[in-house]
């Protein structure tokens, strides 16, 4: 059984403004832009999450609020006051909350927690810039059980500033292809098996 998680960094934030505190500065005209990209590629790629956990923090709000508008997204947000300046184990402990119908889960958050949550959970050395988005397969079947020694799988990553939109368009309608063509062949092969088990029965059935 595995549990799916996606981080998203919030997008690249202003600091234009100088009195701003750093909890009140909000995005960049180049962070909106990734944030709507990153959107688009989830619901592309039909790989929506199931809830979506975010810092307060307005960079990330934002961050947030432009994804769930572009990819779509209706279901359920909550923002977690623990994931500003966030460690791993603030990420840990909400994700420990959810119930098991959740199945897929996004964080958005700040570095370099969430950079840490992903090299902890991945076992390797990966940066997370701004707007980046991971998706990890957890070896997991209960949220509560999930902690630092989780082993995770990186299925997915974008990096704004080497994303090719087109390529990422092709990449993903080629998985889908392939998705749809191994339901195909396997309800074929369902439907073949029926079918020889039943006429095996008839043929049973008549001695």
């Amino acid at each position: 059984m595995t549990k799916k998680l996606m981080l998203l960094r919030h997008a690249k934030s202003s600091w234009k403004d100088k009195h701003l505190k750093d909890f009140d500065r909000p995005l960049k005209k180049k962070g909106e832009e990734t944030a709507e990209l990153i959107g688009e590629i989830i619901a592309h790629g039909e790989i929506l999450p199931d809830i979506v956990l975010s810092s307060p923090a307005k960079r990330a709000s934002q961050t947030t609020e432009i994804f769930i508008k572009h990819a779509n997204y209706n279901g359920f947000t909550q923002y977690v006051d623990a994931f500003y300046m966030g460690e791993p184990n603030d990420y840990i402990q909400a994700l420990r909350e959810l119930p098991d119908t959740i199945n897929s889960a996004m964080l958005v958050g700040h570095n370099p927690g969430l950079e840490a949550l992903l090299q902890m959970l991945e076992g390797k050395v990966n940066a997370l810039s701004t707007g980046a988005l991971a998706i990890v397969e957890l070896e997991l079947t209960h949220w509560a059980d999930l902690n630092g020694s989780t082993v995770g799988k990186l299925a997915n990553f974008w990096d704004p500033d080497e994303i090719d939109l087109k390529e990422v368009e092709e990449k993903m309608a080629k998985e889908k292809k392939d998705q749809e063509m191994k339901v195909k062949e396997k309800d074929k092969k369902d439907k073949k098996d029926k079918k020889e088990k039943k006429e095996k029965k008839d043929k049973k059935d008549k001695k």
